[in-house]
């Protein structure tokens, strides 16, 4: 059974980091291209980073440059988004998500979308 566990999330401080992991289960990475997304309270979903088939990386939010980065351990099939220089809009539930090969900016190409796990920043 294909599946996804994300984990990590928290109440941090502005300023603080936190490492998100999303653990998959039923499938090997090796063919998937797998998405970070998150939705903030009242606000649609939309796509924070992707890493490929091959490890390379799509950032979607420009809110996000230079501050989180994607990355992942084949062998223990597990994708993980470091998050630094947090900002209290970083206030959001966070998924990921998988899709065939290659990072798209399109929602509804992905599947198998986890519970997700929420991430607070706030003082």
């Amino acid at each position: 059974q294909v599946q996804f566990v994300e984990s990590g999330g928290g109440l941090v401080p502005p300023g603080g980091s936190l490492r998100l992991s999303c653990s998959a289960s039923g499938f090997t990475l090796d063919y998937y291209a797998i998405g970070w997304f998150r939705q903030a309270p009242g606000k649609e979903r939309e796509g924070v980073l992707c890493i490929n088939m091959y490890g390379g990386s799509t950032v979607y939010a420009d809110s996000v440059k230079g501050r989180f980065t994607i990355s992942r351990d084949a062998a223990k099939k597990t994708v993980y988004l470091q998050m630094n220089s947090l900002k209290p809009e970083g206030t959001a539930v966070y998924y990921c998500a998988r899709r065939r090969n290659y990072c798209s900016n399109d929602l509804s190409a992905y599947a198998n979308w986890g519970l997700g796990t929420q991430v607070t920043v706030s003082s």
